[in-house]
């Protein structure tokens, strides 16, 4: 089929790979504008989709928006038969929705209805669900309510967003390769109107850790947000990069030992694994050998 591939960051390489693989014609892929990174933000960084688009010899555009009628035409001129979109970042209007001969397929992670939105991944971990996945939608004007043809579905277990992002972006791309394969036998089911959650972007202040609440909830903090969960001591920031709940009381938000046990609102928090700011991740027992923490401790 000619593919129109359409994302951005690394989740989506997969989906695009996959889709080369399987021999379909990917007549060009769209991503966002390179962004200011590298040494002091000062070079423009290519999205992670386009570096592998460009490795792979396929022409990407990085129109800043998709809404003037320009882009619409520039769009609608490469005739595809379908459009694939992962994790791409800018609305589609429904001229670019139309264009294709059989639209836009949306590469989501999670199962609809269920965590629509920006951050499924990170929302289900925060939400303790044992179970999420990947859907292939058909897109619509809503926010990720058109009609599913295809899902895969994996455990949550203990793994952290990172790991969990790169595990449904393979079912993606296997799942999107299997319904490009076979449209008619994977048509569009309505998603159920009963279950709807969103899952709002991610702000930064989230990602300190909150020990006002259970134990486990900061355990899913540190696992959501992976690398940059953190707290506050002596007015640095350490971040948390592995942590277990333990089952011990004290005032909330407090060591209760030389081990940097915190305490919960229910049970304590240990990190395990920390890195202080411009310094390696490193052992929490490594750490407390040159930086003791007793307890009572107040950690913000």
């Amino acid at each position: 089929m000619r593919v129109i591939f359409m994302g951005t960051p690394q989740f989506a390489v997969p989906v695009l790979r996959a889709l080369v693989t399987a021999k379909h014609e990917v007549v060009a892929v769209y991503s966002q504008p390179p962004r200011p990174g590298g040494r002091r933000g000062k070079e423009l960084t290519p999205s992670p989709v386009q570096m592998a688009a460009q490795n792979l010899g396929i022409e990407v555009r990085t129109p800043v928006t998709l809404r003037d009628l320009e882009a619409q035409a520039d769009f609608a001129a490469l005739d595809a038969d379908v459009a694939v979109v992962a994790a791409y970042g800018l609305i589609l209007p429904q001229p670019i929705l139309d264009a294709p001969k059989h639209g836009c397929l949306n590469v989501h992670g999670s199962i609809l209805p269920r965590w629509r939105g920006a951050a499924p991944v990170q929302r289900a971990i925060l939400a303790g669900d044992v179970i999420t996945g990947v859907g292939i939608m058909q897109m619509e004007a809503g926010l990720d309510t058109g009609p599913v043809r295809l899902e895969a579905k994996t455990d949550v277990d203990s793994k952290t967003g990172p790991q969990l992002t790169a595990e449904l972006a393979e079912l993606g791309a296997e799942a999107m390769v299997q319904v490009l394969a076979d449209l008619a036998g994977h048509p569009p089911r309505p998603q159920p109107t009963e279950g709807v959650t969103y899952a709002k972007k991610i702000d930064k202040a989230e990602t300190r850790l909150n020990f006002s609440h259970d134990a486990e909830l900061a355990e899913r903090q540190v696992r959501a947000f992976h690398p940059i969960a953190w707290f506050e001591l002596d007015g640095e920031r350490y971040r948390v990069l592995e942590a277990k709940v333990v089952g011990r009381a004290g005032v909330a938000g407090t060591t209760i030992d030389d081990e940097l046990t915190i305490a919960c609102n229910f049970g304590a928090l240990r990190p395990t694994v920390v890195q202080r700011a411009g310094r390696p991740a490193m052992p929490t027992a490594d750490l407390l050998r040159g930086r003791p923490i007793p307890a009572g401790t107040r950690i913000g």
